[in-house]
C-alpha cells in the first residue's frame, strides 16, 4: 500500500506539501496540487483515516444505540440518520441494547473505544433508568430521542406526543364517535404517556366521560394489541371507537377483531399512531397520526453534529409536529 512518501517522492515535493493537499489545511498552487493528486492516483494512494482522525481528533463517526423491536417505526427512523450521516461524509457504527442496561454500557464502551464523535440513544425502554456508564461520560455529545427527562446532559428530539393523541381523539369525535376505548404504550414511558394525556384532553372538551374499563395499557407491539383487544371484548360493553397508541398495536387489534368476525370500521373504528409504512397497506387501510419518522432521525444528525462543533452551547429540545393521515379504518355514525 502507498505511502504519503511514496506519493511525494513520486510529485517531487515534500511529505508536508502532500498532507496539505490531501487535507487542504494550507494553499498550494494548482500546478503542485495537480501534480500530487496525479501522483496519488497514479499510485492508489489512500489517506489513513486512523492517522486523521488522530491529528483532527475526529473520527467523523457516530455512535446509534437503538432498542430491539418489530415496529417498522425503528427502521425508518434509522434510515434517516443513516442518510444525514451519509450527505454528511459521516460513518454511522449501530448498536442493539436489546432494552438492557449492561448491553448499553457495553456497547457504549465498545462506541468510545472506537471513538466516535458522538452519541445517538433510541432505547425508550430505557427511560427513567439511571444510566451509570453517563456518569463516566459526560463530556461525549449525546442526543437522545422521545425520552423524558435524563441524568446526563444531552439534546433532545421528539414529536409533540400530546397534539398527536389529541387530534387523534378529536377526529373520532368528530365523526361522532362518543364511546371511545384508548389502547395505550407503557405508561412509564413519556411518549405513551403524552399520548393518553391528548387523550383524555380531547374527552373533556368534548363533555365525554373516561370510562376505565376501556383504557387498556399494552407494549407498544402487534401482540399487546392483540391481547388488549381480546381484553376489552370482555368489559360489558364495545366502544365504537378506539385510540390506539401505534400503528403496530393497531395491527394486531385488526387481527383479533377479524378473528372473532368484528369487522373495521363497520363494526368498530379504529385510528393508530406514527404512521409506519405499512399503514397504508393494512385492511382496511389505517387512519393514523402521522410522525416524522425520516426528519426525526436525520434532524438528530444535524442537531449532534452542532453539539460536536460547540460543546458549551446550551442544550436544545426540538419538537416536531405530527399530522393527521385519513384512510378507511374510521366511519361516521
Amino acid at each position: 500500500m502507498a505511502s504519503m512518501k511514496d506519493v511525494a517522492k513520486l510529485a517531487v515535493v515534500s511529505t508536508s506539501t502532500v498532507s496539505h493537499v490531501i487535507n487542504k489545511s494550507r494553499y498550494v498552487s494548482e500546478e503542485i496540487t495537480e501534480r500530487v493528486l496525479k501522483a496519488a492516483k497514479q499510485l492508489n494512494y489512500s489517506p489513513s483515516a486512523l492517522a486523521r482522525s488522530l491529528k483532527t481528533n475526529r473520527t467523523r463517526t457516530i455512535g446509534l444505540l437503538l432498542t430491539t423491536s418489530t415496529n417498522p417505526f425503528f427502521a425508518e427512523v434509522v434510515k434517516g440518520v443513516e442518510r444525514r450521516c451519509y450527505e454528511q461524509n459521516y460513518n454511522l457504527i449501530l448498536c442493539n441494547s436489546e432494552g438492557d442496561e449492561t448491553r448499553m454500557k457495553a456497547s457504549v464502551n465498545t462506541l468510545l473505544e472506537r471513538r466516535v464523535d458522538g452519541l445517538i440513544l433510541l432505547c425508550s425502554t430505557l427511560e427513567g433508568q439511571h444510566l451509570d456508564v453517563f456518569d463516566c461520560y459526560k463530556d461525549i455529545p449525546t442526543v437522545v430521542m422521545d425520552w423524558g427527562d435524563t441524568h446526563f446532559p444531552s439534546d433532545k428530539i421528539k414529536d409533540n406526543s400530546h397534539l398527536g393523541g389529541y387530534m387523534a381523539t378529536q377526529y373520532l369525535i368528530e365523526h361522532g364517535h362518543k364511546k371511545i376505548a384508548c389502547i395505550t404504550g407503557p405508561l412509564d414511558r413519556q411518549q405513551a404517556q403524552q399520548r393518553f394525556n391528548g387523550f383524555k384532553q380531547a374527552l373533556k372538551e368534548a363533555g365525554l366521560a373516561l370510562q376505565q374499563q376501556w383504557i387498556i395499557p399494552s407494549n407498544f407491539e402487534c401482540d399487546g394489541g392483540y391481547e388488549a383487544f381480546n381484553t376489552l371484548l370482555a368489559s360489558s360493553e364495545l366502544p365504537s371507537a378506539i385510540f390506539v397508541c401505534n400503528d403496530m398495536m393497531a395491527m394486531g387489534v385488526i387481527n383479533a377483531a377479524h378473528k372473532k368476525g368484528i369487522r373495521v370500521p363497520e363494526d368498530i373504528s379504529l385510528i393508530g399512531y406514527d404512521d409506519v409504512d405499512i399503514a397504508k397497506y393494512m385492511v382496511p387501510a389505517l387512519t393514523t397520526i402521522h410522525q416524522p419518522k425520516f426528519r426525526l432521525g436525520s434532524t438528530a444528525v444535524d442537531t449532534l453534529l452542532k453539539r460536536i462543533e460547540n460543546k458549551d452551547a446550551l442544550l436544545k429540545q426540538v419538537q416536531l409536529e405530527p399530522t393527521l393521515v385519513i384512510r378507511n379504518s374510521v366511519k361516521t355514525i
